[in-house]
């Protein structure tokens, strides 16, 4: 695990949690939804860098935090309709697919290659 992480990521989402509280307190207007969106994309955002290191669920870990990302960015003013937003994490989906397919090999070998038909003849 990176070193500015340590052995304690829920410890450092902790300390956004509280520093983004804190700021608010002090001056930075963030409403409440903000606040909670902020938070929910600084969770997908150490949520990948785990998964990244860690090697498993890499793909969902990508597509947790663009929707957490897309989510963050709505919650600040982003006028996409729930359309536009289904549509862009589709496209993101497709991308984790396509690269998923090629980190993954099948557990069974691929179908031996048949000998060609012969020709019918009349």
């Amino acid at each position: 695990m990176p070193r500015i992480l340590g052995r304690e990521p829920a410890l450092w989402l902790t300390l956004v949690a509280v520093l983004v509280k804190l700021g608010s307190a002090f001056g930075l207007h963030v409403s409440t939804d903000q606040q909670a969106l902020i938070n929910a994309a600084a969770a997908a955002l150490v949520g990948l860098v785990v998964a990244l290191i860690v090697g498993d669920g890499r793909g969902a870990a990508v597509l947790g935090l663009v929707q957490a990302a897309l989510a963050l960015a709505v919650g600040y003013g982003l006028h996409w309709t729930a359309d536009q937003q289904a549509v862009a994490l589709s496209a993101v989906a497709a991308a984790v697919a396509m690269w998923t397919r090629t980190q993954v090999t099948a557990p069974v070998p691929a179908a031996r290659q048949l000998p060609p038909i012969p020709a019918v003849r009349e």
